[in-house]
């Protein structure tokens, strides 16, 4: 979702209108199952069923079936984030970048919170004229691409971003890794799930997604919540999304890989077991 250079792909569009099609045709038959089952008699008023489709998902099939532009993700990467959304929605899911595909990620948690994360302005106002429905905001990063080996050995001698338990987000300006300027409906709720998959970081003078994944992390330990933080992290064949997921988010919580695409699943500080585990490390 951060590259804007989609390129149309007739084979993944179909799947992909299927996987859509398929979601909202079986909520389509349950809704005539319950009531055929709750309306016995003919001519008895229909009742409102809280799985009639909605308009953001009805948006999506249009919108698909009538685009040439499709996500960048492949239908295997995309169907490994969607059986975890389908099994928590309706849910919180932050979203780090927004794009081609995030009418796409809105459609699978209609009746949760789905927000995006967007470094580009002038993108996210293009993005909102085709799809007005989407819930975005644009924020800003404080790291550089080029910086990224730098943070990694740095981070520790920061007070304010390590240990893990004593680390925050909210105006947190002395760690340069923390999102410290987010809008405060990011720090009020806790996220079921995240998926990093922005901002740019192919060039040195880009953001990188150094302090997303940091976030991202520091937003999952301290959730208070029942159940972990599905984490997913894009593009994990590069350099610097490899080395800080494995610093950040994780080798032993890493449960599934398809193509690109590392599935975390990351439970809070407080459900983990072991003496001072918090201050030695994130893992």
């Amino acid at each position: 979702m951060k590259n804007r250079r989609f390129l149309p792909d007739n084979n993944n569009s179909c799947l992909l209108l299927v996987l859509l099609s398929g979601l909202i045709a079986g909520e389509f038959l349950i809704i005539v199952f319950l009531r055929a089952a709750d309306s016995p008699l003919p001519h008895s008023a229909p009742s409102t069923s809280p799985l009639a489709t909605t308009p953001i998902q009805l948006r999506a099939i249009l919108h698909y079936a009538t685009s040439p532009v499709v996500p960048q993700q492949t239908l295997d990467e995309i169907t490994l984030s969607f059986d975890v959304l389908r099994s928590l929605s309706p849910c919180n899911f932050l979203v780090f970048g927004l794009g081609h595909d995030s009418l796409m990620w809105a459609s699978f948690n209609p009746r949760g919170t789905t927000l995006f994360l967007e470094e580009d302005p002038r993108w996210l106002q293009s993005i909102l004229k085709t799809a007005p429905d989407l819930h975005a905001h644009t924020v800003s990063y404080r790291t550089k691409l080029f910086e990224s080996k730098a943070l990694l050995k740095s981070y520790k001698s920061e007070p304010d971003c390590f240990p893990p338990d004593k680390a925050y987000l909210k105006n947190n300006d002395k760690c340069r890794l923390a999102l410290s300027g987010l809008p405060n409906e990011v720090y009020d709720k806790e996220w079921d799930m995240i998926m990093i998959d922005a901002p740019r970081g192919w060039f040195a003078e880009a953001p990188g997604r150094m302090a997303a994944i940091y976030s991202a992390a520091v937003m999952a330990r301290k959730r208070k919540g029942s159940g972990v933080t599905h984490v997913f992290l894009h593009d994990v064949d590069r350099r610097v999304e490899k080395a800080y997921a494995k610093e950040f988010l994780c080798r032993k919580y890493l449960v599934k890989g398809v193509g690109r695409l590392w599935h975390f699943e990351i439970p809070p500080a407080a459900n983990v077991s072991g003496e001072g585990r918090e201050s030695a490390g994130f893992c």
